[in-house]
């Protein structure tokens, strides 16, 4: 591939729309923990793509959702956090800032790309989430999100879902 390719994003996948069925993907978690996306079939995701563990504004919305986790668990939805981030810097950040939920490793960047959300030449992930329903298709995507009132916000399209 090309540098040029590298730095346009050619090669990468578009991000998809609402009403497509969410990209699968497999991996580890903070714990080591296989992870796909088809483990949650059944319950509303919030799947949300973070640049790098422990920088001011993934910590903030981390702590977010950590603080609306209680509210948005009982709508049924799982909160699954993804960034390039190893699964050791994801133990570290989960455990310092006590979040209740899963952090994806993906250090390769497959999910990143399935998902259309790679930064060019840094190669983390936009501040992106995606909103998949329990039958595995994205109902709602937040893009460029405000990291302090973002769980809010996700918590307010969950319950749309529901009615």
């Amino acid at each position: 591939m090309s540098i040029l390719a590298l730095l346009s994003g050619a090669a990468r996948a578009a991000m998809p729309a609402v009403g497509q069925p969410a990209p699968a993907f497999q991996s580890v978690d903070q714990d080591g923990r296989p992870i796909a996306l088809a483990d949650f079939k059944g319950h509303p995701v919030v799947l949300y793509f973070y640049p790098k563990d422990e920088t001011p504004g993934c910590t903030t919305e981390a702590c977010s959702f950590r603080d609306g986790y209680t509210a948005i668990q009982a709508t049924g939805a799982v909160i699954l956090g993804v960034s390039a981030d190893t699964a050791a810097s994801h133990k570290t950040f989960a455990a310092k800032f006590h979040l209740p939920f899963r952090l994806v490793a993906d250090p390769d960047r497959r999910i990143i790309d399935a998902y259309g959300v790679r930064m060019p030449i840094l190669g983390w992930a936009k501040r992106t989430t995606f909103l998949i329903d329990a039958s595995g298709v994205i109902r709602k995507v937040f893009v460029g999100v405000n990291p302090a009132g973002h769980a809010q916000e996700v918590l307010t399209a969950l319950k749309g879902l529901s009615s």
